[in-house]
């Protein structure tokens, strides 16, 4: 018991001496930092830049707390002093009435602008901020920032670059990470003259997709004198380059995708509607044009929730539209079955009054659409290959809405009469369906898939009276080359002429890739009349 007492006491008494220790110790650290923060403050603002390189440096092997931060304001010129009090602000703002804070973090207002004044770099001094930048990002937690801190370093290798990642590597616990360095080191060594490491070097590059990995290969083909090294680099650069096409080939394969599901979205719709009641609709872009002008209102009465309204505007665009297309069906098309040309041309007389309106009530000026912060950015693959998340999401909005409507044209009793109408219209009445009904309910459809398609649109394009012309012809082409009212027919149509048109594109050039495909298409037509997928049942064979 007496034991248990005692050594109680000690531990006490070791906690009351670290206590104390850290009292001290914490005003003379805070002292020190603060003293080292003015020198590097002062050189900033008198010292020439080899002295601020040096400043910036000695800041960094202090490991004072603000280092990160000073050198962040520097790359985005944010940093100034003032001419009098010899003293750095921090501006994000330069101009009269803005605010200035101090490094202490006191605020004052700019009263004049010639007071103040920026703290100038040059070339050298912006890699010495990206070398100890990437430095620091060494020692971070995050195995991901320890990443890009070595590619960052990659652009710039100095002796003493070699020496901090050689130092990271016997600690370094990310097998990524380790590979960074490993190649880093490797484009250092290909300065050797030693054969050996020079081989070495050459086979730890083979596969890097690092853009400073094939630089560096290509400078060492070119400037040695070895043919035995010379062949070797030569081999490994040749199946770098053999990656990298193919990842080209896979990155326009995926924007092929994105623009083949716009091309579905947009046509999706007008398959059901010329599918169904045979109407040729050529005031189906200005459906799509009403549904991105709805995401468009939706965002100014949703200024603060930009993030929601997208997902709000979705249904209210499929609404919107929808109701247009009906109220177009009732008022004018059901007048006109059973005779094209002028459903045709009364079509396009609307389209003309629905781009006439929204020029009278949002001005015929362009709009922008803001993307959802979840919408932005991309997915890295590797270097040379990465995937756009706005692409992407509208590849998975277009395969979401064909399930959508697959699921109600087989599994509702809108479907079943749909389904039942486009294949035999006479006999379908002949059962008892009011086909009137369901033409205005399939149109009103149509136009609001149309509507769900400007939704899409709207986060690629400007919206604008006259983005639907854009897409009008590409819907009757996606229409026709799959299969007149098959929604299959036109997901894969639709996939394959947006794959088919970024293939020609890099050669081509966009406009002649278009010709080129809407001769394909006529050709195909020639051929097979009813498309990839043709309607089945006795009004199709009639």
């Amino acid at each position: 018991m007496m034991t248990f007492s005692i050594r109680h006491i000690f531990r006490y008494l070791l906690s009351c001496l670290f206590l104390v220790s850290v009292l001290i110790s914490s005003p003379v650290m805070a002292a020190d930092d603060s003293q080292s923060l003015q020198e590097v403050s002062q050189l900033l603002i008198d010292g020439d830049f080899d002295e601020k390189s040096r400043a910036l440096s000695r800041l960094a092997e202090t490991s004072h707390p603000r280092t990160s931060e000073i050198l962040q304001l520097l790359s985005d010129s944010q940093l100034y002093y003032h001419k009098k009090e010899k003293q750095l602000y921090i501006i994000t703002e330069y101009d009269k009435g803005k605010v200035a804070k101090d490094l202490a973090g006191n605020e004052q207002v700019i009263t004049k602008k010639r007071d103040y004044k920026k703290v100038t770099l040059n070339n050298k001094m912006r890699g010495v901020i990206n070398r100890i930048k990437a430095e620091l990002g060494l020692n971070a937690d995050n195995p991901q920032q320890r990443e890009a801190a070595v590619r960052d370093l990659l652009k710039d290798i100095t002796p003493d670059t070699v020496t901090t990642l050689k130092a990271r590597f016997f600690i370094e616990e990310s097998k990524k990470v380790r590979e960074m360095i490993n190649i880093a080191l490797a484009i250092n060594d290909l300065k050797s003259s030693d054969d050996v490491l020079l081989s070495n070097a050459i086979e730890q590059l083979d596969g890097s997709l690092e853009q400073e990995s094939r630089s560096a290969l290509m400078t060492f083909v070119s400037t040695t004198e070895s043919p035995q090294l010379k062949k070797q680099a030569q081999i490994v650069l040749k199946g770098i380059e053999d990656k990298v096409q193919y990842y080209g080939w896979l990155e326009t394969f995926y924007f092929g995708l994105s623009l083949g599901s716009v091309l579905v979205l947009a046509g999706i719709g007008l398959a059901i509607t010329f599918g169904v009641m045979g109407v040729i609709n050529m005031a189906h872009g200005e459906l799509i044009m009403i549904g991105a002008y709805t995401t468009y209102v939706i965002q100014l009465l949703m200024p603060d929730h930009i993030e929601w309204s997208i997902l709000v505007a979705i249904p209210a665009a499929f609404v919107v539209s929808g109701l247009v297309g009906i109220g177009i069906e009732r008022g004018v098309i059901r007048f006109l079955y059973g005779r094209p040309l002028e459903t045709l041309l009364a079509t396009f007389g609307i389209s003309l009054i629905l781009q006439q309106a929204v020029r009278s009530v949002f001005s015929p000026l362009n709009r922008s659409v803001e993307t959802p912060d979840w919408m932005s950015g991309l997915i890295q693959i590797n270097p040379v290959f990465s995937l756009t998340l706005s692409r992407l999401y509208i590849i998975l909005f277009c395969l979401i809405v064909f399930v959508a409507l697959l699921l109600v044209l087989k599994k509702t009793a809108l479907g079943l009469q749909v389904r039942a109408v486009s294949q035999n219209r006479a006999m379908a009445r002949a059962m008892g369906i009011r086909s009137n009904r369901v033409d205005a309910l399939t149109f009103g459809l149509g136009s609001g898939v149309a509507g769900i398609a400007g939704v899409a649109l709207s986060q690629l394009t400007n919206v604008g009276p006259n983005m639907g012309q854009a897409y009008i012809i590409d819907s009757f082409m996606v229409v026709v080359f799959g299969g007149v009212g098959n929604l299959w027919g036109t997901l894969v149509a639709g996939l394959s002429l947006g794959v088919a048109n970024k293939v020609l594109e890099p050669w081509a050039g966009a406009v002649l890739a278009k010709v080129l495909m809407l001769i394909f298409i006529i050709l195909f037509i020639q051929k097979r009349p009813r498309g990839l997928f043709p309607q089945r049942g006795r009004a199709a064979e009639g």
